[in-house]
């Protein structure tokens, strides 16, 4: 039977990316995501639960992060999990968790000029969703030519 890693987020940039770029020449950028939950407790009182997603992109996405995401920005990600390991400075084993793009969409939200706390533009929604459709913009991870299946 065959599996499935795929993870779906729409979120807000908590950082700017950060990109290395590696000895072979490939770009990496990591940068955090927020998602937002929000529901009512027993009190029937409102709470705000914000998850932090750590999100790594490679070579042309890690470009297209450096060039035009910033912080507070609105974005959807597509991507898998991957759990690594590493030894910290005292060789203690470490794991992290992070979500490795394959494809990114920005939204045009963010805490720009005449937007809200929310990162949503305050305007009329029929405005606004057409504003935001016409700003969206998608990139996907293209396979290296020696990661092709042939």
């Amino acid at each position: 039977m065959s599996s499935v890693n795929k993870v779906i987020l729409v979120g807000n940039l908590g950082t700017d990316p950060e990109v290395r770029h590696l000895e072979s020449g490939s770009a990496v950028a990591q940068f955090r995501l927020a998602t937002n939950e929000t529901y009512k407790d027993k009190s029937g009182n409102r709470v705000e639960r914000t998850e932090w997603h750590n999100i790594v992109a490679w070579r042309g996405l890690a470009e297209v992060a450096e060039k035009y995401m910033r912080k507070g920005q609105s974005v959807y990600v597509e991507g898998k999990i991957r759990t690594r390991q590493y030894q910290d400075k005292d060789n203690q084993t470490r794991y992290v968790t992070e979500i490795v793009a394959d494809e990114i969409t920005m939204l045009g939200g963010g805490r720009g000029p005449g937007e809200g706390a929310n990162g949503h533009a305050q305007q009329p929604a029929q405005a606004a969703d057409k504003a935001t459709a016409a700003e969206q913009k998608t990139f996907r991870q293209q396979p290296e030519m020696d990661e092709l299946p042939f």
